[in-house]
């Protein structure tokens, strides 16, 4: 598909726009709009190294509202021990097998929050054991799609942080695991055939970084997290229909 490219530079800009307001969904969106157009294992390569570019801008800018006793004692040892099994299966995975795995991830993820929304249900906490099982769950998708962002979210349900302190961690668990994906894929020979791309697309960065840093401030959440669900619910079903984009 000729206009593949151009096509994936438009996703990558308004995948981390929304992450730079948010403090996830970069790869998760990018990656479901893209998987639509390319393999997932060629993707990964591309966007966890431009995730590192711009999660670790947002880390040294916002360090100081991370929620340290949470993301050290909670978030990275069970994500980075599901990410490490995750990055081990994914070779043992078919790439189909991948896509619909994927997709079904994507689509009741957002399927769930559109419905909790419409109903204006709280959402509950819940006992450290169940979310450090969800957080184990989310490093495990992590690993094999680099999107543990739905799982992690999912997981945190119920805490009590401000938007600004739950992006400033978000982006610090992202940044960490993803470096070490970059790490792994440089071992592996899949990061240097695509710097390239990484290197195209870097600019788009920029750009994305500026628009989310404005929005972040001055948009509507509710509204803004419904049209995200909605758009990763229509992701989500057109990844597990049995047809492919030419």
């Amino acid at each position: 598909m000729a206009l593949a490219p151009y096509a994936l530079g438009v996703f990558i800009l308004l995948a981390y726009t929304l992450e730079a307001i948010t403090g996830f969904g970069s790869v998760v969106i990018a990656l479901s709009l893209g998987a639509l157009l390319l393999p997932i294992d060629q993707l990964l390569p591309i966007l966890v190294p431009l995730n590192i570019c711009m999660t670790g801008y947002l880390v040294h800018r916002h360090w100081r509202l991370i929620d340290r006793r949470l993301l050290l004692g909670t978030l990275l040892p069970g994500m980075v021990a599901g990410t490490l099994l995750g990055y081990w299966l994914l070779a043992y995975l078919d790439t189909q097998i991948l896509k619909v795995a994927f997709g079904t991830l994507i689509a009741w993820f957002a399927g769930r929050e559109l419905w909790r929304l419409r109903q204006n249900h709280a959402l509950a906490v819940r006992p450290t054991w169940l979310t450090r099982c969800i957080t184990l769950a989310a490093g495990l998708s992590h690993g094999l799609f680099a999107s543990g962002g739905p799982l992690l979210v999912y997981g945190l349900a119920g805490t009590h942080l401000d938007k600004a302190r739950l992006r400033a961690t978000l982006v610090t668990v992202w940044f960490t695991l993803n470096s070490l994906l970059t790490i792994a894929f440089l071992l592996d020979g899949r990061l240097l055939p695509a710097l390239p791309q990484v290197f195209s697309y870097a600019p788009l960065l920029l750009l994305g970084v500026w628009l989310g840093e404005r929005l972040h401030r001055r948009i509507d959440e509710r509204h803004f997290r419904i049209a995200i669900y909605i758009l990763l619910l229509v992701t989500g079903i057109l990844l597990l229909a049995p047809w492919r984009l030419p």
